[in-house]
């Protein structure tokens, strides 16, 4: 009998445009509630894109999105797709000390809780802020009742990046009971490569994220995490002045072809929940 291909997990962003970190000058916290929101019609496209490809994937949800739109917190679980904890207000935990990650990352999981009716057990950082510097982050999310988080990115950037980190899923030192689910690279030249959605998947060639999903799953044997963003397939939403070149680029680059991709995409592999690729009976 033939092998199936290696399950991989799919995943999803729960913030609007304005509560990107690279965009924080330009949308300050205290007027985030005076800002035209588009995250419910984006999840809900993005529900139907997965619908349409019969695929369960998991939403990283922001307790402060979801608190404002509960019934689209409700129809992510209804649908059959995992809920977890992407922080209650988009706060880099390099920006917190433990309580003040503690307070949000308990924040987050009762409220999610609340709305979807089981057990919130994932977590993600807000753009992949938990490093070298922070590590005692991992032990505080095992503290507040999460079994698993997918928070480290093993490359190189400006803004994040713990290129020494594992590759792949890995039991943190300290916290034994607990899983770090690192976002997919490809070994490249003796040096990680981003392989896991996000900019880079808008900014190359979709080949170039076939090419590097094909090999992880051939090559390492290994299921690949895949994230994006709800805002990512809205070409049409707010774009405030005064903008560096570097960052309009960046944020910007071909939203209108991102979700012909996630088609191709969903098309090309097999995927599924993160909680069931990592923790499930089969792949």
């Amino acid at each position: 009998m033939p092998t199936l291909p290696i399950r991989n997990a799919f995943s999803i962003d729960v913030e609007d445009y304005f509560q990107v970190s690279a965009l924080a000058p330009h949308f300050p916290r205290h007027i985030w509630d005076q800002q035209p929101c588009r995250v419910e019609r984006n999840v809900d496209r993005m529900l139907a894109l997965l619908s349409d490809n019969r695929t369960q994937a998991t939403f990283f949800t922001l307790g402060w999105v979801a608190e404002r739109y509960p019934e689209m917190t409700k129809r992510i679980v209804a649908e059959g797709h995992e809920l977890a904890s992407h922080g209650y207000g988009h706060q880099r935990v390099s920006d917190l000390d433990r309580a003040g990650f503690f307070e949000d990352i308990t924040r987050a999981k009762k409220l999610l809780e609340d709305l979807g009716g089981q057990a919130v057990i994932g977590y993600r950082a807000p753009s992949f802020s938990i490093g070298e510097k922070n590590l005692w982050a991992l032990d505080t999310l095992g503290e507040a009742g999460y079994q698993y988080s997918s928070s480290i990115y093993p490359i190189r950037h400006d803004h994040y990046g713990m290129p020494n980190a594992p590759r792949f899923a890995f039991r943190p030192d300290t916290a034994k009971s607990f899983i770090e689910l690192p976002a997919t690279t490809i070994r490249f030249f003796d040096r990680n490569l981003p392989a896991a959605g996000g900019g880079y998947f808008r900014l190359l060639p979709y080949q170039i994220s076939r090419w590097s999903i094909r090999r992880v799953n051939a090559k390492d044997q290994q299921p690949c995490i895949f994230y994006c963003h709800p805002w990512e397939i809205d070409p049409e939403q707010p774009r405030p002045t005064g903008m560096a070149l570097k960052t309009r680029f960046r944020h910007y680059v071909n939203l209108g072809r991102t979700e012909p991709r996630l088609r191709s995409l969903l098309k090309d592999f097999r995927w599924g929940r993160v909680d069931d690729v990592f923790f499930g009976s089969a792949n």
